[in-house]
């Protein structure tokens, strides 16, 4: 595997100079590896973890799961539904699923009603799409691996098995 591409996967949010002491690299190579993983679609690109609770015009921003079910195509599968789907500037992300429905999508939107609008309107008028279940975040504990500060102090109780 690349040794870059190990650390970015490993590594969380090192510098190019820390990772290439660790992958005993120069930093110019690198960089030349970094630039290699974008040329392939591999490495899309830096994303900060943020948390917006405190901030009040983020904090009003309202997230959406919404598990969809939807008739595969013949010679297509999935794919082209899905791909349709994740054009939305609303889908944050779009995931091919087991079990009890078929896509997992996260929306954001400006407010409950905007959400709304975008299954009933968009969404669920696409020919294919049998039906959506759409659930609304209400509160965010841990983020892609960071736990978010919930305000509250951790408890200084022992646990107490029975």
């Amino acid at each position: 595997m690349n040794p870059v591409l190990k650390l970015l996967i490993e590594g969380g949010s090192l510098t190019t100079g820390q990772m290439a002491q660790v992958a005993g690299l120069t930093e110019p190579e690198v960089i030349q590896h970094l630039e290699q993983l974008k040329k392939d679609k591999i490495f899309l690109g830096w994303r900060p973890v943020l948390d917006l609770s405190h901030e009040a015009a983020a904090a009003s921003a309202v997230r959406g799961v919404i598990e969809v079910k939807i008739t595969p195509e013949r010679g297509g599968g999935f794919n082209r539904l899905a791909d349709r789907i994740s054009r939305f500037d609303e889908v944050e992300s779009c995931y091919l699923m087991s079990g009890g429905y078929d896509l997992l999508v996260f929306v954001k939107g400006a407010s409950l009603q905007k959400v709304a609008a975008f299954v009933s309107e968009k969404l669920s008028t696409i020919e294919g799409v049998l039906s959506t279940s759409t659930h609304f975040m209400l509160r965010c504990y841990k983020e892609q691996g960071f736990l978010l500060d919930g305000g509250e102090a951790p408890s200084t109780r022992l646990n107490v098995a029975p």
